[in-house]
C-alpha cells in the first residue's frame, strides 16, 4: 500500500515537471484568481460615523409611508350598508324592508324549499365543512358526484370543482398559460380574469371591448411576429380569453366571430361563464348553448355556482386531458379547502332542477326583456345590456364623464330607492387596480320570482329616484 502511494506521488510529480511553463503559469493564475474571488468583499463600506445632532435631524426628518393610503371617511368601504335578512326577493337592509334588484340570485333559488331541505340534509350528514384540499382528505363523495352531474349538464368529458368561485378562472388561466405565452384577451374582462393574467405571467394583449376586428388585428401581428422568428413561435402557446355574459357591460360575447378566428390561427379558447349559466341557452347552458355552437371547440369553460345555482364554489370544465392538468397545478384546487359538502348538495339540487324543469330559465328571460323596456322608456336614465341578460347597467342619459360625480350622484339615487323599500346598488370596483375603470354605474339584477307588477313599480321607482337627484344637481 505504501508503496503504491509513493508511487502515485512519483507519478505526479514527473508530469509536474514535464509540463510547460505557460501551462504551469495559467494554472498559478487561475488558482490566485479563485482564492481571490473567495476571500474578497466586493465592496468596503466606509465607516461613517454620525454625530448624536445629525442622528436626531434625521430621524426628524424621516417621515414613514402609510402602511395602507388614506381613505376618505365617506368612503362606501367604511360604510356598508348591513344585511338582517335572507338575500332573497325581499331583503332587510339597514331596517328597510327592500324588494331585491341587486343580488345575483337570477332563478331565485336562494329561498327555493328543496335546495334548502338539500342544505339542512348535507349538513347533517357531512357537517359544517371539509376543513382539508381535495388531495389531503378533502374530496367526498358528493364532489365526485357533483363533477359528474356538471359534465354531463355541460356536454363535456370532465369538470373540476373549486371552493371559491372568483378562484377558478384566475386559477385556471396561470396552470396552463407561463411565461413566454401570449394571451388576447377582451378589455372589459372582469377582475378574476385579471387577476389570472397577471399570475401567469404571460403577454397580455388586450383587443377592444367585443371588437372583433380589433382582435383579428392583433392575431396577424402575431403572426407576422411568428413568421419572423419560427423556432421561438414553435414554444409559444396563445390564448383567448373573453367572458360569455360580461358582468362589467352586461353584453354577450361575439362567440361565433371569435370562433372563426380561434381556428384560423390556432389559439386555445378559455370563456368564463359566470353570468350565463343557467340564464342563456333554452336549458341554461351559457353562451355556448346560446349560440349553437359546438362544446368542443372551446377549450375550456369556468363559471361559479354562486350566481345562478345559489351556492358556492366554482367549476371548470372540458376534455379530461385539460381538467386533469388543474388538479395538478390548479392553486386554488391544489391548496384551498374543499367545497363545502352542504354547499355541492345545494348545487346538485339547483342542477336538477333545472334539468326537470327549464320553464324558470324561460320566465327569467322573459323577467329581462320587459326590465328592459320598461328602464328604456325612462328619458333620462341610458340603460346598458342585452335585453335578454339579467344584468342591466343604469346611467344618467345627459353623463358628465367626472366619475367622481357621477359616483356620488348614483349614490344618491341607491338611497332615495332604498328609502322607498328598493334594493339598488352601485357596481363597485378597485379603481387603481381596473385594467379598464368601467364608467359609474348602478348595477340592477333581474331575477326570475319578480312578478310584472313589481317590475313595474321599480321602474317607476326608479325614474323618480333618477329624478329627485337630477333636481338636487
Amino acid at each position: 500500500m505504501e508503496m503504491s502511494i509513493k508511487w502515485e506521488l512519483k507519478e505526479m510529480f514527473d508530469s509536474l515537471i514535464s509540463a510547460p511553463k505557460y501551462h504551469l503559469a495559467l494554472e498559478g493564475c487561475l488558482v490566485m484568481c479563485v482564492l481571490w474571488l473567495l476571500f474578497h468583499k466586493s465592496y468596503k463600506p466606509e465607516s461613517t460615523k454620525l454625530t448624536e445632532k445629525e442622528k436626531e435631524e434625521l430621524i426628524a426628518e424621516w417621515t414613514p409611508e402609510p402602511l395602507v393610503p388614506d381613505t376618505p371617511s365617506d368612503h362606501y368601504a367604511l360604510n356598508p350598508r348591513i344585511v338582517t335578512s335572507k338575500l332573497g326577493k325581499r331583503i332587510v337592509i339597514d331596517g328597510h324592508d327592500c324588494l331585491n334588484l341587486s343580488t345575483h340570485n337570477y332563478l331565485g333559488f336562494v329561498e327555493n324549499d328543496k335546495c334548502i331541505e338539500s342544505a339542512i340534509k348535507g349538513l347533517r350528514k357531512y357537517g359544517v365543512g371539509s376543513c382539508g384540499p381535495r388531495g389531503f382528505y378533502g374530496t367526498v363523495d358528493i364532489h365526485l358526484e357533483l363533477e359528474s352531474r356538471l359534465a354531463k349538464f355541460m356536454g363535456v368529458e370532465e369538470a373540476v370543482l373549486y371552493s371559491y368561485g372568483f378562484s377558478a378562472i384566475s386559477s385556471a388561466i396561470p396552470a396552463y398559460s407561463k411565461v413566454g405565452d401570449v394571451i388576447f384577451v377582451d378589455e372589459g374582462v372582469n377582475f378574476a380574469i385579471q387577476q389570472g393574467l397577471i399570475a401567469s405571467r404571460s403577454k397580455i394583449k388586450f383587443f377592444k371591448h367585443n371588437d372583433v376586428e380589433d382582435l383579428h388585428r392583433l392575431l396577424l401581428e402575431q403572426a407576422d411576429i411568428d413568421r419572423k422568428n419560427p423556432k421561438k413561435a414553435k414554444v409559444t402557446r396563445r390564448f383567448l380569453v373573453v367572458e360569455g355574459l360580461y358582468i362589467n357591460y352586461g353584453d354577450i360575447c361575439p362567440l361565433p366571430q371569435l370562433l372563426e378566428l380561434k381556428k384560423k390561427y390556432k389559439v386555445r379558447m378559455f370563456i368564463d361563464d359566470t353570468c350565463a349559466l343557467g340564464v342563456l341557452g333554452a336549458n341554461g347552458r351559457g353562451v355556448v348553448e346560446h349560440f349553437g355552437v359546438a362544446v368542443d371547440d372551446i377549450d375550456m369553460i369556468c363559471a361559479t355556482l354562486e350566481n345562478a345555482m345559489a351556492a358556492y364554489g366554482g367549476f371548470c370544465c372540458g376534455t379530461s386531458f385539460i381538467v386533469d392538468h388543474q388538479r395538478l397545478s390548479g392553486l386554488g384546487y391544489c391548496f384551498s379547502a374543499s367545497l363545502p359538502p352542504l354547499q355541492a348538495a345545494v348545487a346538485l339540487t339547483s342542477l336538477e332542477t333545472i334539468e326537470n324543469n327549464n320553464s324558470v330559465i324561460e320566465k327569467l328571460r322573459q323577467n329581462c326583456q320587459s326590465m328592459h323596456s320598461l328602464l328604456k322608456d325612462i328619458p333620462y336614465v341610458k340603460v346598458f345590456g342585452e335585453p335578454i341578460a339579467p344584468i342591466k347597467h343604469l346611467r344618467f342619459a345627459n353623463n358628465t364623464n367626472d366619475h367622481k360625480l357621477e359616483t356620488k350622484k348614483l349614490e344618491k339615487v341607491v338611497q332615495i330607492a332604498q328609502e322607498r323599500g328598493y334594493a339598488l346598488t352601485v357596481a363597485r370596483y378597485l379603481d387603481d387596480s381596473e385594467h379598464l375603470l368601467p364608467k359609474p354605474s348602478i348595477r340592477l339584477i333581474v331575477n326570475a320570482i319578480l312578478n310584472d307588477q313589481e317590475m313595474k313599480e321599480s321602474a317607476e321607482m326608479i325614474s323618480q329616484s333618477f329624478e329627485s337627484v337630477l333636481n338636487l344637481y
